[in-house]
């Protein structure tokens, strides 16, 4: 097994924190139906499209989807991340093997000072669950489950999901809408996703600014 690992830190410009990402849909398991298609959410991946398609940055997904498995690749994003207040976790792909959350668990408790969070569909196979407990135990991480719905369907737990538009958003405790859409499709200010005390989050399908995104590979 290699032991340099040497980790692509990406830094999504929507974000006010870097990320660490896989190639969306080859690190997707739980991102298909039974025959193979993709879930409704999934029809609509933006990391699939645009920059994401950039051969730099697929060739930086491709590459830490080997390197994660490196010997020192813990200590390596420890570093990696340092004194950052924030961070996420795939902003493209996700944790599809188990032995990778174990590692992001460990990365997570070593860097008690920054506030991870880390979206997933990963909760549907049973082997995750309570790898996903465990880092929700710890104080600076939020593990989003996220729906499969476009139609603002939850799942249990902190979660995310898809509503068809920013209007049929009810405030209501424990909730909120992302506003990415009224702030040029930036977080700026809001910190929603990290926080334990809002329980879901709710992405507009159809915002003022955003476009929709059709599945393709």
């Amino acid at each position: 097994m290699k032991t340099l690992a040497t980790p692509k830190i990406s830094n999504a410009s929507k974000m006010p924190c870097k990320s660490w990402s896989l190639p969306a849909w080859d690190s997707c398991p739980s991102a298909r139906k039974s025959d193979g298609s993709p879930v409704d959410a999934c029809n609509y991946c933006y990391a699939l499209t645009g920059a994401y398609r950039f051969p730099a940055t697929v060739a930086s997904r491709k590459h830490n989807m080997e390197d994660w498995k490196c010997d020192d690749w813990v200590s390596v994003m420890v570093k990696k991340i340092g004194k950052a207040k924030y961070f996420r976790w795939f902003d493209s792909g996700d944790v599809y093997d188990i032995k990778l959350a174990h590692k992001i668990y460990t990365v997570m408790g070593l860097t008690p000072n920054c506030q991870h969070w880390l979206p997933t569909r990963m909760y549907k196979d049973s082997n995750f669950v309570s790898i996903f407990e465990r880092m929700n135990e710890l104080e600076n991480v939020v593990v989003r489950y996220s729906s499969d719905s476009i139609n603002g369907v939850t799942v249990e737990g902190l979660s995310s999901t898809i509503i068809q538009t920013a209007d049929e958003f009810k405030p209501s405790k424990g909730e909120s809408l992302c506003r990415a859409f009224e702030r040029d499709g930036k977080c700026k200010s809001c910190r929603a996703c990290w926080s334990k005390s809002v329980k879901v989050i709710k992405y507009a399908l159809h915002g003022n600014k955003v476009k929709d995104k059709w599945f393709t590979v």
